[in-house]
C-alpha cells in the first residue's frame, strides 16, 4: 500500500555530492523505519543507511562520515545526502520502508554513477 517515489540520482564526479529523496505516500512516522539499500554491478544488495521512528540511525561502515540520512515529516520525505562520493559508490539505490505490521516496501531504484 505504501508508495515510495525516489529522485536525485545521476552522474557525478569523484569527490562530488548528490542528495537522494524518497517521498512516501503516508506519514513516515506511521512507518517503523525507512532506509536506503544499494546494489552495484556484481555485488549483493547492501543496507546503506536506516532511520527508525524510534532507535538509533544505522550507517554502513563504507559510507559512515560521508553519507547522512534525514527526514522531513512535513513532506513525508527521507533524504540521503551523499558527500565525497567514490567510484565504488556507483550502484542502484533503493528506498525502503518497513511498516509496523512487518511489511516491506521498495522504491523503483535510482542510478548513481560516480565517474570522471
Amino acid at each position: 500500500q505504501v508508495q515510495l517515489v525516489e529522485s536525485g540520482g545521476g552522474l557525478v564526479q569523484p569527490g562530488g555530492s548528490l542528495r537522494l529523496s524518497c517521498a512516501a505516500s503516508e506519514s513516515i512516522f506511521r512507518l517503523n523505519s525507512m532506509g536506503w539499500f544499494r546494489q552495484g554491478t556484481g555485488n549483493q544488495r547492501e543496507l546503506v543507511a536506516r532511520i527508525p521512528v524510534h532507535g538509533i540511525i544505522y550507517y554502513a561502515d563504507s559510507v559512515k562520515g560521508r553519507f547522512t540520512i534525514s527526514r522531513d515529516s512535513s513532506k513525508n520525505t527521507v533524504y540521503l545526502q551523499m558527500n565525497r562520493l567514490k567510484p565504488e559508490d556507483t550502484a542502484v539505490y533503493y528506498c525502503t520502508a518497513d511498516s509496523f505490521s512487518r511489511d516491506t516496501y521498495w522504491g523503483q531504484g535510482t542510478q548513481v554513477t560516480v565517474s570522471s
